[in-house]
């Protein structure tokens, strides 16, 4: 147990803690536009897992990450289309149109992969940035400072979205939608067409998501997300539909999921436990969303079609 405590695994928990909340990060961002102004998207892990395939699917033709992530962004925001489609326009119910997207993108996931690739095959990562100087900080630099653009990129999101849902017009209506639709209406608010943009705008998100999560593990494979878009869409409520809560809650995931793989590698979890082992991130999270989630309110209006005059 005490090689656990050396530098070398704690540096190892904390840095591959941080790469792996990132795609939870990205996807719950994505979420909290949505819910926060009264849609509630359950297909949030279809739509990673399509991002996912395309992402790794144009690296491996083309061997550039980059134009990864841009099909991961387009994919996304087909899917967020489609999901605005059904549940804003056609008022589908909510949860059962979402748990179609999630089925959808599984089966299509896995289709396109046994039929345009087969067997597993590695992709190139998005290159490492070190930054200089405070990564050569011992400890904190291979931490917090060695990782990939992407890794940055995300981070630097959470302060953007706080800006554009607190301090921006497009964020008061995203709020005064979800909480009281009728009354956005009275005063000049398009419902739909706030409502059609945040849900795009999770679904892009979805889709960058996905793309990261398979070009950061260099591979695809079936259901790569392993839930995940499940999780982000608990920890919209784990943050209480605030970005910076939503960060620490990604966070607590990726740390303890980080930690359970390095005590894995260090064999002190034994193989008879690895199983119930890897359930620990997700039971963690949900105890935590658990004891969070009944402290706060949702948006007024969340999973409630809006008619005009109704």
């Amino acid at each position: 147990m005490s090689e656990l405590f050396t530098q070398a695994a704690i540096v190892a928990v904390v840095a591959g803690g941080i790469r792996l909340a990132v795609p939870l990060l990205v996807a719950s961002l994505g979420e909290t536009f949505g819910q926060r102004s009264g849609v509630l998207n359950l297909g949030v892990d279809g739509i990673m897992l399509l991002g996912a395939f395309g992402g790794y699917y144009a690296v491996l033709q083309s061997g550039s990450p980059w134009l990864g992530l841009l099909v991961g962004i387009g994919i996304g925001f087909i899917m967020g289309l489609v999901s605005a489609l059904m549940a804003v326009t056609l008022k589908a119910e909510q949860g059962i149109s979402g748990i179609g997207v999630y089925l959808f993108g599984l089966g299509f996931s896995d289709l396109l992969f046994q039929k345009w690739v087969g067997t597993p095959r590695p992709i190139p990562k998005f290159p490492k940035l070190d930054i200089p100087g405070l990564s050569d900080i011992p400890w904190l630099g291979e931490m917090f400072f060695q990782h990939s653009v992407v890794i940055y990129l995300a981070f630097a999101a959470i302060p953007l979205s706080m800006w554009i849902i607190n301090k921006t017009t497009f964020g008061m209506n995203i709020r005064a939608v979800g909480e009281n639709p009728e009354a956005a209406d009275s005063l000049g608010v398009s419902v739909s067409r706030v409502r059609w943009s945040t849900v795009t705008i999770g679904g892009t998100l979805a889709g960058i998501a996905g793309a990261i999560l398979a070009i950061d593990l260099g591979i695809f494979q079936q259901n790569i997300t392993n839930a995940q878009g499940f999780i982000a869409i608990a920890l919209v409520y784990f943050g209480a539909w605030r970005p910076l809560g939503i960060m620490l809650g990604a966070l607590l995931y990726g740390l303890v999921n980080a930690l359970v793989l390095q005590m894995k590698v260090l064999e002190i979890i034994p193989p008879d436990w690895s199983d119930i082992a890897a359930m620990t991130p997700a039971i963690i999270t949900i105890l935590a969303l658990v004891v969070v989630a009944t402290r706060f309110s949702p948006p007024s209006a969340l999973t409630k079609p809006f008619t005009r005059g109704a």
